[in-house]
């Protein structure tokens, strides 16, 4: 189907969808960034578009402007919650966060994995056995390799998100998030269950906006991601609603046919 616009409210490539291999059995689930920056506009969004959109992101910006309330309404609502706040401190500071994402019954939430491996460990202890699932973030997507190269990191970037999520696995964290670039690398290197959710999903390779390591659904699907986070593509459609829905179709409907999976 050729596509005229990047509004995905008004396509839906199913033959670009029918070419996808193996990993696209994979059943990958869409996660709804809430960048706005009122209660008002977040819950006007999750009534619109749950159920059909199951989980919600809450960011900086969210919360900041809101504080716990927002992922309350949201929960109340029937939705879950990715708590993206990316703890980055001292350790018992991120296990004290912990242990309040957990109280506020988050699904997911984000810690920096560069918080050191003694931050990581105390953050797994909080979460083990609950419900909530600590995610590492490895080097966000909006940062390119020259900049690495400028810290005097010697790894590539994609070892360097390898290394970090390694550390994060031994740690005792349940996933981490990245870059389509580095998610199949990480399925290939890192067994057993560890969940990869992947930002910066778009329409079209070339609609990137502030991302520099941005990708489209079926690479995502191919590099083996569980959960795609996608925000602007669906928040700034002409129809939100129908926009979800085709990100959804693309997914394989991992959401209209099955719930939010806690490993």
């Amino acid at each position: 189907m050729k596509r005229t616009t990047n509004d995905p409210s008004t396509w839906f490539d199913s033959a670009h969808h029918r070419s996808l291999g193996v990993n696209a059995r994979r059943t990958t689930e869409l996660i709804l960034a809430l960048d706005v920056p009122t209660h008002a506009q977040a819950m006007r969004l999750v009534k619109l578009l749950y159920p059909k959109v199951r989980i919600f992101k809450v960011g900086l910006q969210l919360y900041t402007a809101c504080g716990p309330k927002i992922v309350a309404d949201i929960r109340r609502a029937g939705a879950e919650v990715f708590l993206d706040l990316k703890f980055n401190d001292i350790p018992n500071t991120m296990a004290s966060a912990a242990i309040e994402a957990v109280k506020h019954k988050a699904a997911m939430f984000t810690v920096h994995t560069l918080s050191g491996p003694e931050a990581l460990k105390e953050v797994a202890k909080v979460t083990k056995g609950t419900g909530t699932k600590a995610l590492g973030v490895t080097i966000l997507t909006s940062i390119c390799a020259h900049f690495l190269k400028d810290l005097k990191i010697q790894r590539s970037l994609s070892q360097e998100v390898l290394y970090l999520a390694q550390m994060a696995k031994r740690c005792g964290l349940d996933g981490v998030v990245c870059s389509v670039n580095e998610a199949a690398l990480l399925r290939r290197k890192i067994k057993g269950k560890f969940i990869i959710v992947t930002p910066g999903i778009r329409p079209d390779a070339a609609a990137c906006d502030d991302q520099k390591r941005a990708a489209t659904i079926s690479q995502a699907l191919e590099a083996g991601s569980d959960y795609l986070v996608v925000g602007r593509p669906i928040l700034d459609a002409s129809d939100p609603l129908k926009a979800a829905q085709n990100f959804i179709r693309l997914c394989r409907g991992g959401f209209e046919t099955r719930p939010y999976r806690r490993y």
